[in-house]
């Protein structure tokens, strides 16, 4: 039995609303009844099976080995943000794409230096 995303998305026409699991007799597709305590179940497996494939939160690693890729934060001049927003637009990319590509543009090896420090982290 098939249980990928597309056959739980919600129609735009659809009401949604809250449903009391102790009152209300719910039933799942394989006719088990939907109590508090398999709706918890459900989604701590939900919850396991996502950070199996490495989903929490936001977009697949970026690291080789597929483990979480780090995270950077910095500030910036409003007018530098300006300039890279409108950048990203331009290219099509994220802010987090254009800022990872000038990070890994700035961190290539120097060709004319011997001393510079070679950085081999370079996501694809």
């Amino acid at each position: 039995m098939s249980s990928g995303p597309h056959r739980y998305a919600v129609p735009h026409d659809a009401t949604i609303s809250d449903v009391d699991l102790e009152t209300e007799d719910v039933r799942l597709e394989d006719g088990r009844r939907l109590t508090p305590e398999l709706a918890e179940q459900l989604a701590k497996e939900g919850r396991a099976a996502a950070r199996a494939r490495n989903l929490i939160p936001g977009r697949k690693s970026l690291s080789r080995d597929g483990s979480h890729s780090p995270r950077i934060q910095f500030r910036v001049p409003t007018e530098l943000l300006h300039d890279a927003e409108v950048r990203a637009k331009r290219e099509g990319v994220t802010l987090s794409v254009l800022a990872r590509r000038a990070f890994e543009a700035y961190l290539e090896p120097d060709t004319t230096d011997d001393t510079s420090d070679h950085c081999p982290h370079r996501a694809s």
